[in-house]
């Protein structure tokens, strides 16, 4: 897809200024926020999208459409809307003019609408603009941006010298923009904290130019980091570009040939000479000279933290646990793991406070927990794991170098490492040797693919049973880690595509999977809870395109307390990948439980269908359907790209349908009719009611066609 902006090598000067200095940036789809200090260039890149400001050189593409050279009444009307820095508001119309004035008829914005956002305006519509408090005056400016009805809005300081309670409510309607997908936001801001709380990525501009873009997640962590790029934190006096102060006690070479790069062009007579002129001092050409800037070669491949990923078949192994306590048997394997020719650094997660010696000690690691390490070192020991839990796991999420993962400990250290462990993306080896490993491991391995190892004896010093379970357990990994830096990379020309399914909805999906297969690699995961988490982890990792998510059953289960039942973040992934998503309401009629004797005392008298003598299904309610819609509902919201979800109004499954045991139309109404209450339809996200049951070749064949239009791009090339 064409990314909504494109600024590449753009250079602005104010007079001899060299104001932007080769600034790349790129706004896909959905919030970007910009942040920096004052003097840095934010102001003037946006007046130059705008055409308030000449471009010297490089190029600003707006859907593809170039707007160098296009004056500003132009770009509006091409679609970018503009609030401006310190609002500009016309002092003699009331509000209500001010509205009317710009209000672009047919579009989804209407001057009710805007009222319906900031009622305060609706109260003060007909005092003027010169009359409004500097809150009011920004939810005016704002406003007029949106009756536009643009695809891009650009914000400059919409924070800036507003009461709190108002920043609340700018940032809560900018997080809905980016939610709704119609239109896309470039936030020029200072204040961090609205930066990263209303996008997933943050552009950093340092002396005009983007000196890098990271997650919102972990700038707003990390308050060293926000000291070094932006001069605030703990030590706002300190102003040092880190760039330059890594560079300058290292890299002498480097340093100079920065200073190379910067080029003087002087003009011989800065005025217009005479004949009675004097002849220019030698320190007015010097101080008139122009000042040109090559712009760094990295900013045009700037990616995203949020959007790298580990790297394949190389990197580090991570040996991780608790040196306070496992320090003999950790060690020990760090050596095998050596000696097989492995990069290897020791991750000491003990929360104990004592020294260490490992590659990474646990204050490093301890440093990304959101309050910092004062949160884990709290001296109690429940607290103190559960903040290193967290740290540790926001702390491998950090690392693009992973080539494996490998642990060792009793219950305590299992469930340390686990949640981390399940991070990285599906591939990548993972083992753990455990006491527990021998139970049921659902809640250790969750959807990812850890492997798991029984320690037989504790893993407690090095005996004549650790010292064979843990070493085969340390060359197992090594061997994993070796064949897959070693192996071929397999390159399958389709796409991947996730597919939810239970035995109920398998008729439509076995003809989804047919009608694509072809061109699509169809992964089907079976809805058991585990299941959805396993398709949303590939997902996350960025291992499918796209996702037919046509069975949503888990979702009873969650709301009923069933035995497949999903966690709070069903529907995550693709909020977070941002791609279409086509779901469907398929097996939203059945709980499940195990054998009948296993089915709560609560649910006596309830409709059941045993499917087979371990599994008893048990009919959802019209209650049960609402709560259920209303999860999917607010999910869906959420969600920034195209979204289809249907509803078969002829029966959610094979055993919803007339004639069949759960066939019960009035709790399908309650399902359908909260779905639709729920979702904020929207040209790209639509909730469709379609006349047939979901294993009906007419469903099926109108999920295909969706799907094709979604991902046109997608299908493999016939004869390739």
């Amino acid at each position: 897809m064409t990314a909504t902006l494109e600024i590449r090598d753009l250079n602005v000067y104010y007079g001899q200024s060299h104001a932007l200095q080769g600034v790349n940036l790129t706004l896909d789809h959905g919030v970007l926020s910009v942040v920096g200090r004052n003097g840095m260039g934010k102001t003037t890149m946006c007046k130059a999208i705008m055409g308030l400001e000449p471009v010297a050189s490089g190029s600003i593409s707006f859907e593809g459409q170039s707007l160098v050279g296009m004056d500003p009444a132009e770009i509006a009307r091409a679609g970018i809307g503009y609030v401006p820095q310190g609002r500009r508001l016309w002092r003699s119309l009331t509000v209500d003019e001010h509205l009317k004035l710009v209000e672009k008829r047919g579009g989804a914005w209407t001057v009710e609408r805007v009222y319906g956002v900031f009622p305060r305006l609706a109260e003060r519509k007909s005092n003027g603009g010169a009359q409004l408090s500097g809150g009011e005056q920004q939810m005016l400016a704002i406003g007029r941006a949106l009756l536009l009805n643009p695809k891009l809005l650009l914000m400059d300081e919409p924070t800036e010298g507003l009461a709190p309670v108002i920043v609340n409510q700018v940032s809560e309607m900018l997080v809905r923009l980016g939610q709704e997908g119609d239109i896309d936001v470039l936030v020029i801001e200072q204040n961090i904290g609205v930066a990263c709380e209303v996008a997933s990525d943050v552009a950093i501009m340092v002396n005009g130019r983007i000196n890098r873009v990271m997650d919102s997640g972990t700038l707003s962590a990390d308050r060293d980091l926000q000291q070094a790029l932006l001069g605030v934190g703990r030590h706002a006096h300190d102003e040092t570009d880190d760039a330059d102060a890594r560079d300058a006690p290292d890299a002498p070479h480097e340093t100079a040939a920065r200073h190379r790069a910067v080029t003087k062009i002087y003009v011989s007579n800065p005025r217009t000479p005479t004949r009675w002129s004097a002849p220019i001092p030698l320190a007015i050409l010097e101080g008139s000279a122009r000042t040109v800037t090559e712009a760094p070669v990295s900013n045009a491949e700037i990616v995203p933290l949020s959007r790298q990923r580990a790297v394949s078949g190389r990197g580090i192994v991570y040996l991780c646990g608790t040196l306070d306590t496992k320090e003999r048997e950790l060690i020990y394997m760090a050596d095998l793991i050596r000696a097989q020719g492995l990069p290897l650094q020791v991750v000491d997660l003990s929360t104990s406070g004592q020294r260490s010696g490992a590659d990474i000690p646990p204050h490093v690691v301890a440093a990304s927990h959101p309050r910092g390490a004062s949160a884990v070192f709290t001296g109690d020991r429940g607290s103190a794991v559960a903040g290193m839990t967290l740290a540790f796991e926001r702390w491998i999420a950090s690392r693009t170098d992973i080539a494996g993962l490998i642990s060792a400990g009793g219950s305590g250290g299992t469930a340390l490492v686990s949640p981390a462990f399940r991070v990285p993306p599906v591939g990548v080896p993972k083992l753990i040797i455990s006491t527990v490993a021998s139970g049921n491991t659902e809640q250790y391995v969750g959807p990812s693919d850890i492997t798991m190892m029984y320690s037989v004896a504790d893993v407690q010093g090095i005996n004549s049973i650790t010292r064979e379970v843990l070493a085969n357990g340390a060359n197992a990994l090594a061997g994993m880690v070796r064949a897959r830096q070693s192996a071929r990379p397999v390159r399958d020309e389709r796409q991947a595509i996730g597919i939810t399914m239970f035995g109920v909805t398998t008729p439509c999906v076995q003809m989804v999977t047919s009608a694509l297969e072809q061109d699509y690699d169809c992964l089907v995961f079976h809805a058991t809870g585990v299941g959805g988490r396993s398709m949303e982890k590939l997902l996350d990792s960025g291992m499918l395109s796209g996702v037919l998510d046509l069975t949503t059953t888990e979702i009873c289960d969650m709301v009923a307390g069933g035995v497949f039942a999903a966690k709070d973040d069903r529907f995550g992934a693709s909020i977070r990948a941002g791609l279409p998503y086509i779901g469907a309401a398929g097996a939203l009629d059945m709980v499940n439980f195990n054998a009948p004797d296993t089915v709560p005392a609560r649910y006596q008298g309830r409709l059941f269908y045993e499917h087979n003598p371990q599994i008893t299904l048990m009919r959802t309610t019209p209650e049960e359907n609402v709560a259920m819609g209303r999860f999917i509902g607010e999910k869906l919201n959420q969600m920034t790209g195209p979204v289809r979800f249907f509803l078969p109004e002829g029966g959610v499954s094979l055993l919803d349908a007339p004639d069949q045991p759960f066939w019960d139309p009035e709790a399908n109404k309650a399902l359908f009719q909260t779905l639709e209450e729920t979702v904020r339809h929207t040209a790209n996200r639509q909730v469709v009611r379609v006349p047939h049951n979901v294993n009906d070749p007419e469903f099926a064949d109108l999920v295909v066609r969706t799907f094709r239009s979604f991902h046109t791009n997608g299908a493999r090339a016939k004869g390739a």
